[in-house]
Protein backbone atom coordinates (compact mmCIF):
# COMPACT_ATOMS: atom_id res chain seq x y z
CA UNK A 1 0.00 0.00 0.00
CA UNK A 2 1.36 3.39 -0.98
CA UNK A 3 1.75 6.14 1.52
CA UNK A 4 -0.84 8.89 1.32
CA UNK A 5 1.91 11.52 1.49
CA UNK A 6 2.99 10.46 -2.00
CA UNK A 7 -0.31 11.74 -3.38
CA UNK A 8 -0.49 14.82 -1.16
CA UNK A 9 2.67 16.38 -2.54
CA UNK A 10 1.80 19.96 -3.54
CA UNK A 11 1.85 20.80 -7.20
CA UNK A 12 4.30 23.64 -6.64
CA UNK A 13 6.80 21.32 -5.03
CA UNK A 14 6.68 18.90 -7.97
CA UNK A 15 7.23 21.64 -10.52
CA UNK A 16 10.34 23.74 -10.92
CA UNK A 17 10.14 26.87 -8.80
CA UNK A 18 11.74 30.08 -9.96
CA UNK A 19 13.28 32.22 -7.21
CA UNK A 20 15.53 35.18 -7.12
CA UNK A 21 18.80 34.54 -5.36
CA UNK A 22 19.52 37.25 -2.77
CA UNK A 23 23.27 36.92 -3.29
CA UNK A 24 23.55 37.13 -7.06
CA UNK A 25 20.28 38.82 -7.89
CA UNK A 26 19.65 36.41 -10.74
CA UNK A 27 16.75 34.10 -11.16
CA UNK A 28 17.59 30.47 -10.45
CA UNK A 29 15.53 27.37 -10.99
CA UNK A 30 15.16 24.82 -8.25
CA UNK A 31 14.48 21.34 -9.55
CA UNK A 32 12.36 19.05 -7.40
CA UNK A 33 13.99 16.03 -5.92
CA UNK A 34 12.36 12.68 -6.39
CA UNK A 35 11.58 10.81 -3.25
CA UNK A 36 13.81 7.83 -2.81
CA UNK A 37 12.08 4.48 -2.98
CA UNK A 38 13.73 1.25 -2.12
CA UNK A 39 13.79 -1.15 -5.02
CA UNK A 40 14.18 -4.86 -4.63
CA UNK A 41 15.40 -6.95 -7.51
CA UNK A 42 13.99 -10.42 -6.95
CA UNK A 43 15.96 -12.01 -9.78
CA UNK A 44 19.31 -11.27 -8.20
CA UNK A 45 20.34 -13.06 -5.05
CA UNK A 46 23.45 -14.12 -3.26
CA UNK A 47 22.95 -17.67 -4.59
CA UNK A 48 22.98 -16.86 -8.31
CA UNK A 49 26.31 -18.45 -9.13
CA UNK A 50 26.08 -21.23 -6.58
CA UNK A 51 27.52 -24.62 -7.51
CA UNK A 52 25.63 -27.84 -6.84
CA UNK A 53 28.01 -28.66 -3.97
CA UNK A 54 27.40 -25.24 -2.37
CA UNK A 55 23.65 -25.71 -2.85
CA UNK A 56 23.85 -29.13 -1.17
CA UNK A 57 25.92 -27.85 1.75
CA UNK A 58 23.63 -24.85 2.25
CA UNK A 59 20.46 -26.93 2.41
CA UNK A 60 22.08 -29.58 4.60
CA UNK A 61 22.84 -26.82 7.10
CA UNK A 62 19.38 -25.27 6.77
CA UNK A 63 17.65 -28.58 7.45
CA UNK A 64 19.92 -29.16 10.44
CA UNK A 65 19.01 -25.70 11.77
CA UNK A 66 15.24 -26.02 11.21
CA UNK A 67 13.66 -25.97 14.66
CA UNK A 68 9.92 -26.27 13.97
CA UNK A 69 7.46 -27.45 11.34
CA UNK A 70 7.17 -24.04 9.71
CA UNK A 71 10.93 -23.83 9.21
CA UNK A 72 11.14 -27.38 7.84
CA UNK A 73 8.38 -26.68 5.32
CA UNK A 74 9.88 -23.30 4.40
CA UNK A 75 13.28 -24.84 3.71
CA UNK A 76 11.64 -27.67 1.74
CA UNK A 77 9.77 -25.14 -0.37
CA UNK A 78 12.97 -23.20 -1.04
CA UNK A 79 14.94 -26.36 -1.79
CA UNK A 80 12.45 -27.70 -4.32
CA UNK A 81 11.90 -24.31 -5.98
CA UNK A 82 15.25 -24.46 -7.78
CA UNK A 83 15.71 -25.91 -11.25
CA UNK A 84 17.57 -28.94 -10.00
CA UNK A 85 16.89 -32.10 -8.06
CA UNK A 86 18.39 -32.04 -4.55
CA UNK A 87 21.12 -34.54 -3.74
CA UNK A 88 20.16 -37.67 -1.73
CA UNK A 89 22.00 -36.30 1.30
CA UNK A 90 19.73 -33.22 1.25
CA UNK A 91 16.64 -35.44 1.03
CA UNK A 92 18.00 -37.44 3.97
CA UNK A 93 18.44 -34.26 6.03
CA UNK A 94 14.90 -33.18 5.07
CA UNK A 95 13.48 -36.51 6.23
CA UNK A 96 15.37 -36.31 9.51
CA UNK A 97 14.19 -32.73 10.05
CA UNK A 98 10.57 -33.73 9.38
CA UNK A 99 10.82 -36.58 11.85
CA UNK A 100 12.62 -34.36 14.38
CA UNK A 101 9.62 -32.03 14.44
CA UNK A 102 7.39 -35.14 14.52
CA UNK A 103 5.56 -34.56 11.24
CA UNK A 104 5.11 -37.75 9.27
CA UNK A 105 2.97 -36.19 6.49
CA UNK A 106 5.77 -33.79 5.59
CA UNK A 107 8.23 -36.67 5.45
CA UNK A 108 5.91 -38.56 3.10
CA UNK A 109 5.47 -35.45 0.95
CA UNK A 110 9.24 -35.16 0.53
CA UNK A 111 9.13 -38.30 -1.58
CA UNK A 112 6.04 -37.09 -3.40
CA UNK A 113 7.81 -33.83 -4.28
CA UNK A 114 10.88 -35.77 -5.31
CA UNK A 115 8.79 -37.93 -7.64
CA UNK A 116 7.51 -34.82 -9.44
CA UNK A 117 10.91 -33.14 -9.49
CA UNK A 118 12.92 -35.91 -11.21
CA UNK A 119 12.89 -36.27 -14.98
CA UNK A 120 11.80 -39.90 -15.20
CA UNK A 121 10.77 -42.96 -13.21
CA UNK A 122 14.30 -44.44 -13.35
CA UNK A 123 15.71 -41.44 -11.46
CA UNK A 124 12.96 -41.74 -8.86
CA UNK A 125 13.76 -45.43 -8.39
CA UNK A 126 17.46 -44.57 -8.01
CA UNK A 127 16.61 -42.08 -5.25
CA UNK A 128 14.37 -44.65 -3.55
CA UNK A 129 17.18 -47.23 -3.64
CA UNK A 130 19.66 -44.71 -2.26
CA UNK A 131 17.33 -43.62 0.55
CA UNK A 132 15.77 -47.01 1.36
CA UNK A 133 17.75 -47.55 4.56
CA UNK A 134 17.03 -44.05 5.87
CA UNK A 135 13.36 -44.37 5.00
CA UNK A 136 13.09 -47.68 6.85
CA UNK A 137 15.04 -46.38 9.88
CA UNK A 138 12.74 -43.37 10.21
CA UNK A 139 9.58 -45.34 9.41
CA UNK A 140 8.54 -43.17 6.49
CA UNK A 141 6.22 -45.03 4.11
CA UNK A 142 5.77 -44.02 0.49
CA UNK A 143 2.50 -42.69 -0.80
CA UNK A 144 2.40 -45.57 -3.26
CA UNK A 145 2.50 -48.00 -0.34
CA UNK A 146 -0.15 -46.17 1.67
CA UNK A 147 -2.56 -45.86 -1.25
CA UNK A 148 -2.89 -48.39 -4.00
CA UNK A 149 -2.63 -47.32 -7.63
CA UNK A 150 -6.43 -47.17 -8.15
CA UNK A 151 -7.07 -44.58 -5.42
CA UNK A 152 -3.93 -42.51 -5.92
CA UNK A 153 -4.42 -39.62 -8.30
CA UNK A 154 -1.89 -39.56 -11.14
CA UNK A 155 0.32 -36.55 -11.66
CA UNK A 156 -0.41 -34.69 -14.89
CA UNK A 157 2.27 -32.49 -16.44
Amino acid sequence: MFSRSLFRTPVLRRMAIARTSPIVGKSMTIQPTLSKFQLRNYSESQHDNETFEEFTARFEKEFDDAYDLFEVQRVLNNCFSYDLVPAPVVIEKALKAARRVNDLPTAIRVFEALKYKVENQAQYEAYLDELKEVREDLGVPLREVLFNAETAQPHHN
